[in-house]
């Protein structure tokens, strides 16, 4: 089983500098279980004997690409995921913000859209929706798709409303969407002052100054090398006293860049960009 598993493991360091090379996804440095975890089940899911079958089939048909990254980015959320976070941004965090004439907000990794609802939805509540341009970024064409759309299905709404009644929702959750058969498609308003774009945390650059960045559960699955570069990419787009929101599991704590921000809201995980 040892000989089997460190074979494993070369192939999956080969597999992942293939993908790189060939279409420059980079996830070399992701945490190694999280991926191995993640390839093993499109080895089974896909029908190939080993990862150097799904090397093989992945580097000579671009089509296999969309499928195996579903594997490799997890997407994994719910609407208000975490209610005390959403809490805290809108008692702690909106009250700093409505002091801007103008904002910009940064959720990153957004994965299939659900925090993003989540953010528009809250700044609608809070008077601050036709102020702020929200951009969505993710590296997963697919998920973008289904970000942008806003269809989710309808044996969700019970957990997203319960989120969002606990987040402190100051209006009914379905305001929101309009149901039929077994979907919810959310409101096309929410969606216009929002740019949906393909940004990759390991590869690319900031793109602009924002007033909040939210990247949540995604840096749980870098190694600390991708995670101090996510965190300076941050640190980069922020101004002095800009808010960064983490996941329940992330901190700042041992990166390189934990100077540069203070904690604002230590138990959701909040903090505030210092001026170092």
């Amino acid at each position: 089983m040892e000989t089997f598993d460190r074979i494993e493991d070369i192939e999956i360091r080969l597999l992942l500098e293939a993908l790189y090379h060939r279409y420059h996804y980079d996830f070399r440095n992701y945490a190694m279980s999280s991926i191995r975890r993640r390839l093993r089940q499109a080895r089974e899911q896909m029908g190939v004997a080993t990862i150097s079958a799904l090397q093989e089939a992945v580097l000579h048909d671009p089509d296999m690409l969309p499928k195996l990254l579903r594997y490799l980015t997890v997407q994994v959320s719910e609407m208000f995921r975490d209610p005390g976070y959403f809490r805290a941004i809108r008692e702690k965090v909106v009250p700093h913000l409505k002091t801007y004439p103008s904002l910009k907000i940064w959720i990153a990794g957004c994965s299939s859209g659900e925090e993003l609802y989540s953010f528009v939805i809250l700044f609608r509540e809070e008077g601050l929706e036709e102020r702020t341009i929200f951009y969505a970024t993710d590296i997963n064409p697919d998920a973008l798709a289904q970000a942008e759309a806003g269809v989710y299905q309808v044996d969700r709404i019970r957990l997203f409303t319960e989120n969002h009644r606990r987040a402190g929702g100051r209006t009914s959750l379905s305001d929101h969407y309009r149901s039929g058969y077994d979907r919810c498609v959310f409101d096309r308003s929410l969606r216009r002052n929002v740019v949906f774009s393909d940004h990759s945390l390991v590869t690319d650059q900031v793109f602009g100054e924002m007033q909040l960045v939210s990247c949540r559960n995604v840096m749980i699955y870098f190694d600390r090398s991708l995670q101090d570069r996510a965190v300076g990419l941050f640190r980069e787009a922020l101004p002095r006293n800009g808010f960064l929101g983490l996941g329940a599991k992330e901190t700042l704590r041992f990166s390189r860049h934990a100077d540069a921000f203070r904690d604002f809201v230590r138990e959701e995980k909040i903090y505030q960009r210092t001026g170092t």
